[in-house]
């Protein structure tokens, strides 16, 4: 079983947005799209680890621009192979863990990103994301949240508490998934102020960056 997960997500690209249309998120997904386009209206926006696009594409038609990047090369040609009409998007390939490129951002989103991040090197993945944003900026997380009879079940947790998942791809691949689900107190103490928005499936964590 595969255990690296930027393997996994490189493997699961060509299915990965099929998640996106299951009928029962539809409603949570138009609100974050509300609320994503409302909060990075006319920004620059840094976006880490985009995947395919999905929520670029939705952030760029009110965005000033945006810069979204991601550790896989296959996920962001799916990304920039999207139609952006605006011309507004630029692509490049960073690690969440690295020296993002320079540059002037008004805000920061990590879409289901967090959910995948070691508890014990959080705090770490928060400095180097965060510092990409000058105090004051707009901070917005989204991640999943783990609802019985919808999520894959957890099939581990290690000593440190990270839970994960055994996935299956349509190849056949199976994949063991670090996927972590944080509580509002926890997504507050660890961004100061946030503003914790929890739907059906999913959450939202709005914050400026102090």
């Amino acid at each position: 079983m595969n255990t690296d997960i930027v393997a996994y997500y490189r493997d699961r690209a060509a299915e990965y947005e099929n998640v996106y249309a299951k009928p029962h998120y539809l409603r949570d997904l138009t609100r974050m799209t509300a609320i994503s386009q409302d909060i990075f209206r006319d920004k620059t926006v840094l976006e880490i680890a985009c995947g395919t696009g999905y929520w670029t594409e939705r952030i760029a038609r009110t965005a000033r621009a945006i810069l979204a990047t991601d550790i896989n090369q296959s996920v962001l040609d799916m990304a920039a192979a999207k139609d952006y009409p605006t011309g507004n998007v630029a692509f490049r390939i960073e690690d969440v863990f690295g020296r993002y490129p320079g540059g002037t951002f008004d805000a920061l989103f990590g879409g289901f990103i967090w959910s995948h991040i070691l508890l014990e090197r959080l705090d770490e993945f928060l400095v180097c994301a965060l510092e990409r944003v000058p105090p004051g900026g707009a901070v917005v997380f989204v991640d999943s949240r783990y609802v019985p009879g919808y999520s894959t079940p957890i099939s581990q947790t290690d000593p440190s508490g990270n839970t994960y998942q055994t996935r299956r791809l349509e190849n056949g691949s199976e994949h063991l998934v670090l996927k972590n689900f944080p509580t509002p107190d926890f997504l507050r103490g660890k961004l100061p102020g946030a503003e914790v928005i929890e739907l059906e499936y999913f959450w939202l964590a709005i914050a400026q960056r102090t």
